[in-house]
């Protein structure tokens, strides 16, 4: 059964809306900005969305609000499952609420802790669903960074199998918290100017927030609604590392079974992908085991980017982006550029600024801690 997405709703750095976002993307614009949104904390390069850290609530919100006005839904969709995640989740909330009891441990009143079954990190699938009447299933993925492809493959699952025909998927991070800063810094993986993926001179990552959320449907219900569709899914791969809490496995076995996974289901050969949209974090250790992978299983070369570095790295959400900037990508048939890229380390095609070219079939990656690996084909 075909899956089509016929509703796109985002919010990045890069902009307010998906329009906004893909016009300063393929434009060349970064929206990381030095930002010092906590005291205690020295200035670092981030991808706000405005000036103060977002609250994931209002993310989604507005994300899913976004999503089924551009599908033409109804604000109320009781028959649409639910498929959103988050890497972090609710973690600001609980970040506040752990400062609170250590500063004023007896004197904390108990209508302090009244809230908390509302912020555990499923709660934002739920309220999702609440805010559109959708009262079928509910799922809320966690796998890191490959969360956004992890929800939207579940998604594409579940109309596939004919458990429903309409989907909202996607992931939001709001990851700005102190505790998530401090721990990266700490890990020595934060950059100290900017994001510069694939670069010789690479830094680290950035954190960024955002959202993307796309409405799924099978192919009959959107062409009985008569629904524009930017693109259909075709298949995708989830393997996991089992090598460690952090760093990629050096060789990148479980990453190439992902992609080949991917590739099988979508009855695709490598020769026919025309654009990889890459995980490409701008860390030493991603962006060596990624071009690897792309090299090996695409020797005959592939036009590849990463848009961390204009949108920062969204965690949970980044794969989410990735496949909303590929649906453009399809849709304008516009190859969006590798934003802070200024000497390549790798031999890759590496698009460093926006070109037109005759895309059809698309492949998305997400590599996360823990060696969580995700990838997804998308085609016009």
């Amino acid at each position: 059964m075909k899956v089509l997405v016929t509703g796109i709703g985002l919010i990045s750095a890069l902009g307010g809306s998906l329009e906004d976002s893909w016009q300063n993307l393929i434009a060349g614009k970064s929206g990381i900005r030095l930002h010092q949104p906590f005291p205690e904390l020295s200035p670092l390069p981030l991808g706000l969305i405005s000036q103060q850290p977002s609250e994931l609530t209002m993310l989604t919100q507005m994300v899913v609000a976004s999503a089924l006005q551009d599908s033409g839904l109804v604000p109320h969709a009781a028959d649409c499952a639910v498929v959103i995640g988050s890497s972090r989740s609710y973690q600001a909330s609980w970040e506040r609420l752990a400062r609170q009891m250590y500063k004023d441990a007896e004197n904390l009143p108990v209508s302090d802790f009244e809230n908390w079954l509302d912020i555990l990190p499923h709660m934002n699938a739920i309220a999702a669903a609440r805010q559109i009447g959708a009262s079928g299933i509910v799922l809320a993925p966690m796998a890191a960074c490959a969360t956004g492809i992890w929800a939207i493959a579940q998604a594409a699952l579940l109309i596939q199998t004919g458990q429903c025909q309409q989907v909202i998927a996607g992931a939001v991070e709001a990851p700005i918290t102190p505790l998530t800063l401090a721990g990266f810094q700490q890990m020595g993986a934060l950059a100290k100017t900017g994001a510069y993926p694939f670069d010789l001179h690479r830094e680290g990552l950035v954190l960024g927030e955002g959202a993307a959320v796309f409405v799924l449907e099978s192919a009959e219900l959107a062409k009985q609604r008569q629904a524009k569709v930017y693109g259909e899914i075709l298949g995708f791969g989830l393997t996991n590392d089992a090598y460690h809490g952090n760093s990629p496995e050096p060789e990148g076995k479980s990453a190439i079974a992902a992609i080949k996974q991917c590739l099988e289901r979508s009855c695709l050969s490598p020769a026919d992908i025309d654009y990889i949209h890459a995980h490409g974090t701008a860390t030493q250790l991603n962006d060596q085991m990624e071009s690897m992978v792309i090299q090996r299983l695409f020797p005959q070369g592939v036009a590849v980017s990463s848009t961390k570095g204009s949108s920062g790295h969204t965690l949970g959400a980044s794969g989410a982006l990735g496949v909303a900037f590929s649906l453009m990508a399809l849709k304008h048939q516009i190859l969006p550029p590798c934003v802070g890229l200024q000497q390549p380390e790798f031999n890759l095609d590496i698009v460093t600024s926006a070109r037109l070219s005759k895309i059809r079939q698309v492949l998305c990656c997400s590599f996360g801690f823990g060696g969580q690996n995700a990838a997804i084909a998308l085609a016009k």
